[in-house]
Parts: structure tokens; C-alpha cells; sequence
């Protein structure tokens, strides 16, 4: 490669919403998370909701308004993960892109994870797989780590809960299954959507026949996300949901480990 196309490809701009430093979650070690605008999917229960639209919007965060999603290039943001390099190479950890959903922009996530790969750090994704695979296919090729949800088997109860059906994910699944280096199925475990040990055990057993995966990690709902919907003015469509109790939990894990799959709560 020239150091034209290395200028050129490192000038691509996305729109970001946050940038989280020395994070221990969504990948080994310590990552730095480059936050995404723009998703797809519309889950109720989302924890960010100013990810959803790729349109910068206003939030009002502790009394003040803020604006919410910018434009920077992979040039910007390599610069910034510069800075935790050392930490990367103690802990093994990298870079994560998560969202929102970055397939919605693919070119710009495959350009990042180049350049990070380029420049000797561990690439991670967050995704939910909804997303033409050829569109997939160039963020795949500098990939160390996906991390894919599945939320439900149930396409119908799917499309109700996020918006769109799972047809297309579950196709992707299988696909990235055989292309990427590591796949973790991560599940968001949602009360009245997918929190019965019956539910649990079908997207169990769907990762398991998944080549090559080895890990399921389970997500217990939070309402974490509760103060943003009101900064944006939205209603919080999960209403009063009730909190996973911990016996709950482990019964849901002890489904999922019926598949044969390791199973960790959080990840």
C-alpha cells in the first residue's frame, strides 16, 4: 500500500455519539469503545437510545442540552486509541466499535478496524447482524472478535420487540460463524420477550450448531437507559418491567447450558 491510499482511506468520516476509554467489557483487556450513530433495529428496551437515528439530535443530560452525535475520521479516532496503546498491550485488550449498530456504517467501521489492524491492535464489534452480508463481508476481513446478539428464535416476537423480523440475522449468524476468527452469541434477556428457560434454551441450541462458537453470554435487562429516553423526550416502551432476579438468572443459565455451550452472565 502507498502512503496515498493510507491518507486517502484514513480520512473516512462516521458519526460517533460517545467514546468510552478503558472499558474491561465487550472484548478482552482494556478497549477503548467508539460509540456508532445509527441502528437499524428499534428494541425496546434499548439502553441507548440516541444511537438510533444517524441524524444528530438534542438530549437534555442534567439539566443541559446536548447535542448529540458528531463527524470524525478514522485518522481522529486512530489518534485517540494511540494514547491507550500501553494499555492494550498489558491487559490484550483494543478497539470495539459498538452503537447503535456499526454496519449501518459499514464503510467507515471497515475503514477503522483497517486501520487499527494495520497499526497492531485487537478489533472487537458489537452487532446485531441485521445488515446485507456484502456489507459485512469488509468489516469481517479486519476482524478479531464479533460480538453477535441473538434475541429471539421466534421471528414474529422478534419483529414485535425490535422492529424487524430475524430472518436475515440468522442467516448472517451462520455466515460469520465460518468467516470470523471469534464469535460470541451475546442475549439481551428481556422480561415478557425471551426470559423463559423454554426461549433461552432455543437460542442456545441455534449458537451451539454455529461453527466454531463456544461462548454464550446472557444479559439480565437493566434500565439503565430510563433518563435518556425522558432527555429525548420518548416514552420508555418497557414501561415498569421488573428487574431479573437472581434465581431467575441462573435458572435461565442452566437452560442454556443444556446446549453444551459455556454460558457467562454479562460479558
Amino acid at each position: 500500500m502507498n502512503l496515498l491510499e493510507m491518507y486517502d482511506y484514513r480520512k473516512t468520516k462516521g458519526r460517533i455519539f460517545d467514546i468510552q476509554r478503558f472499558s474491561v467489557h465487550d472484548g478482552p483487556g482494556i478497549r477503548t469503545i467508539f460509540f456508532l450513530k445509527g441502528c437499524f433495529l428499534r428494541c425496546r428496551w434499548c439502553c441507548n437510545p440516541e444511537s438510533q437515528s444517524h441524524e444528530p439530535e438534542q438530549m437534555v443530560t442534567q439539566g443541559k442540552v446536548k447535542t448529540i452525535g458528531r463527524d470524525a475520521t478514522v485518522e481522529e479516532l486512530m489518534e485517540i486509541a494511540e494514547k491507550d496503546r500501553i494499555y492494550y498491550r498489558r491487559s490484550g485488550g483494543g478497539v470495539t466499535l459498538s452503537g447503535g449498530e456499526c454496519l449501518y456504517q459499514s464503510k467507515f467501521s471497515a475503514a477503522l478496524l483497517r486501520a487499527c489492524k494495520e497499526d497492531g491492535i485487537n478489533t472487537a464489534i458489537e452487532t446485531t447482524g441485521f445488515s446485507e452480508f456484502e456489507n459485512i463481508v469488509p468489516v469481517l476481513e479486519h476482524l478479531d472478535l464479533c460480538l453477535m446478539d441473538i434475541k429471539h428464535i421466534s421471528s414474529e416476537k422478534h419483529k414485535r420487540f425490535t422492529g424487524v423480523p430475524n430472518e436475515l440475522i440468522k442467516e448472517n449468524a451462520a455466515k460469520i460463524a465460518k468467516t470470523v476468527k471469534e464469535l460470541i452469541i451475546r442475549v439481551p434477556v428481556i422480561p415478557t420477550f425471551n426470559d423463559t428457560p423454554e426461549e433461552i434454551a432455543d437460542i442456545a441450541f441455534f449458537a451451539s450448531g454455529l461453527a466454531g462458537v463456544k461462548e454464550l453470554h446472557l444479559l439480565p435487562y437493566h434500565r439503565l437507559g430510563y433518563d435518556k429516553y425522558i432527555g429525548l423526550g420518548r416514552e420508555y416502551s418497557m414501561g415498569n418491567a421488573e428487574l431479573l432476579t437472581r434465581e431467575k438468572i441462573e435458572t435461565l443459565k442452566a437452560a442454556a447450558e443444556r446446549s453444551g455451550l459455556e454460558i457467562k452472565i454479562g460479558g
